[in-house]
């Protein structure tokens, strides 16, 4: 059964514990390389990454080298760096790898040994690879029973909210707000066709830094050259609809716009599932994790006292999650027309007008 991230997360730390290897299998580009890397940034650990797909079994042992009578073997650099200090060994792309290094990786998960040369006593080993349930769409090949006994599996599934939460902060805004809005189009889920460009989480990655690298994300830019761009990297459907969204983004109301700018005014025609939306978006960008300032609260307050009852009380829960000073605050907010929201929440609770 596949886990999302945030259980994978929650439960390696047992298996790492003890010391024994981990192997993440799942759909290509969902961000099993950066789950690695986040744990490993986690734990406090360096990341010695190397592509099994790409190694010869020279690459894995080393050189031999003799004195005459005997005949020792040289570790390359990246595994004597493992050997020397603890670090987070990820061997990435193990199914794509020939038979001879896969042989090599069977030993060093089995022993945490190769060609002599021991692992240092804290360095943890992850892996990484397209196979499991999706492996028929993969030309990789197969990990028999044997092979996979030496590996603690996890087959990964990461929802949209766990791209969402780590997106906020690595992701242009607009997309981000994008795919918070358009889930479909996150990443390919069915049976992909040969030659198809389809979307993934790292292709979304890609395309964010391509467009904020061109300025193609500023205002006026060229739609045709967003549109081709986004082709390019997420394929026809999901660009198509990604253009038509970049078109109109400038007249829709960001977290920003409420919280900074005030800019009330631009959710007047705004019906309950527009305003639904946006307070999804507050709670995905978990703004209020983070305490207040004053014209926030007061913006928060002035916007808090335009909401229908049943986005209000939504909004009121969401704010609860974060930090308890701005439910406090809100409550305590009168808006700019002098009306007091602590009222408001009464009517919202007890039914009745104050």
């Amino acid at each position: 059964m596949a886990v999302d991230f945030k259980t994978f997360i929650s439960v390696v730390p047992h298996v790492t514990a003890v010391r024994k290897p981990v192997l993440v299998r799942g759909r290509h580009g969902v961000g099993k390389s950066q789950v690695v890397y986040q744990l490993a940034s986690t734990i406090g650990l360096p990341v010695v990454e190397r592509r099994a797909s790409q190694m010869t079994e020279g690459d894995l042992l080393g050189l031999p080298s003799t004195d005459g009578q005997v005949t020792s073997w040289n570790p390359p650099e990246w595994f004597k760096t493992a050997c020397d200090t603890a670090v987070v060994l990820f061997l990435d792309e193990v199914d794509r790898a020939t038979p001879e290094v896969r042989q090599g990786i069977f030993e060093l998960t089995d022993s945490r040994k190769l060609a002599g040369f021991a692992l240092h006593p804290e360095t943890l080993i992850f892996a990484a690879v397209n196979g499991g349930e999706h492996g028929e769409q993969y030309q990789v090949g197969e990990m028999d029973p044997a092979e996979l006994d030496r590996w603690t599996v996890f087959d990964v599934e990461p929802t949209v909210e766990d791209w969402l939460g780590w997106a906020k902060d690595n992701i242009h805004e607009v997309i981000w707000d994008f795919i918070n809005q358009n889930h479909q189009h996150l990443d390919h889920s069915d049976d992909f066709e040969p030659n198809k460009v389809y979307p993934s989480r790292r292709s979304w990655d890609r395309l964010s830094e391509c467009l904020s690298g061109a300025g193609l994300f500023e205002e006026g830019s060229d739609l045709g050259v967003v549109y081709n761009l986004t082709n390019a990297f997420v394929g026809f459907e999901a660009a198509v609809s990604f253009r038509d969204f970049v078109e109109t983004y400038e007249r829709q109301v960001t977290v920003e716009m409420i919280l900074e700018d005030g800019k009330i005014d631009k959710t007047e025609k705004f019906g309950i599932n527009d305003h639904s939306a946006l307070v999804e978006k507050m709670e995905a960008k978990s703004v209020f994790k983070e305490v207040l300032d004053l014209n926030q609260t007061q913006n928060l307050a002035d916007y808090f006292l335009t909401l229908p009852s049943e986005v209000a009380m939504k909004l009121w829960t969401v704010l609860g999650q974060g930090d308890i000073e701005n439910t406090v605050a809100l409550h305590q907010a009168t808006g700019s027309d002098g009306r007091a929201v602590s009222g408001y929440i009464v009517e919202l609770l007890t039914g009745e007008e104050q």
